[in-house]
This record gives C-alpha cells, structure tokens and sequence, in this order.
C-alpha cells in the first residue's frame, strides 16, 4: 500500500473571507444608495394620495375620450367642501343627468384625501366652495390643476390641458401654466 503524505492545506489569503476594509467600502456603498433612493419612495400613508390622484387623471382622459367621441357633454363637479368629486352628464337642454356608466359613477378620491384647491384657466384658485370642469364634443374647454392634500400633509398635482388629451400627475404642489 502507498501512502500519501497528508499535509495541511494552506489557506490563501483570499480564501479567509471578507477583511474589514472590503467589509466597510460595501456598507458605505449600500448607505449612499439608500441616502439617494429613500426620498423618492413615497410614505406608506401615500398611497390612498397618489392613487385619488391618478384616478382624477384617469377619469378626466376617459370623459375627454367619451365627451368626443360620442359627442356629448360632461361635468367634473368637484366640492371642495366635503371633498367630493361627482361626474354628471349634461342634456341636450342643459340638464344634469347620473352618468350611466359604471366608471363614472364609481368613488374617485379616496376617504381621507382632500382637495386643497382647483385652478383654473377661466376662474382663478379655487379652495372653497364648488367648481365645475366642462367637456363637450371637442374634450375639455380649460387648463385645470388639481391639488390634493393627504392627512400627513403630502401634497399631488393633477394637471389637464384642454383639447389634447394631455393629463399629468405630479407628486409635489405643482402651480403649473395657464
């Protein structure tokens, strides 16, 4: 029989693990990264904010939409008071009517949200008080920006120009262009 020598295997020092140096370089990379990605995640209490804004701008493309192509017109009523929002269809003789459609009729803004104030290109700031945002057969007839105001103070932008179709959200109090 043959015996082989056994002797120790050597460790390399690459083969020890980490050392402190290595350690400490990943630490502070992941502690810069956190410092730049942090801010732009929203707070937890947000979400019910950014989604009430996003179904505003939703439903403002979708009666744009609707308002031309079946040639009808539409009323966005917003009550600033109770912070309410209510879509009405509009008669040929200028009447309110319910909107029949289910997207329309559903809840836009989400229980605790508020909304700070309207602006529009015909009226001016609006913060009490209601404010009706018209769309006839051509989409809608006026620049509106839509601030809304969470419990914690957050505040999101909903911006609408007329006859374009363009709708943006914004995640701060945006004033915006007339």
């Amino acid at each position: 029989m043959n015996s082989h020598n056994s002797r120790p295997v050597r460790q390399s020092c690459f083969d020890r693990g980490f050392t402190l140096i290595e350690m400490v370089v990943v630490i502070v990379i992941l502690s810069i990264i956190a410092l730049l990605v942090y801010p732009k995640l929203p707070s937890v209490g947000d979400g019910d904010l950014r989604t009430s804004a996003r179904s505003i701008a939703a439903t403002i493309r979708y009666l744009e939409d609707l308002a031309i192509t079946t040639r009808s017109s539409y009323r966005m009523r917003f009550n600033l008071d109770d912070a309410t929002l209510v879509v009405k269809k509009i008669g040929a003789d200028g009447s309110e009517q319910t909107a029949d459609d289910l997207l329309l009729s559903r809840k836009i803004l989400a229980e605790e949200i508020r909304i700070s104030d309207v602006t529009s290109s015909r009226l001016g700031k609006i913060s009490i008080g209601e404010l009706n945002l018209d769309f006839g057969p051509l989409g809608l007839r006026e620049f509106v920006s839509i601030h809304l105001l969470s419990p914690k103070g957050h505040y999101y932008t909903v911006q609408a120009y007329p006859r374009s179709g363009r709708v943006k959200v914004f995640d701060n109090y945006s004033g915006g262009t007339l």
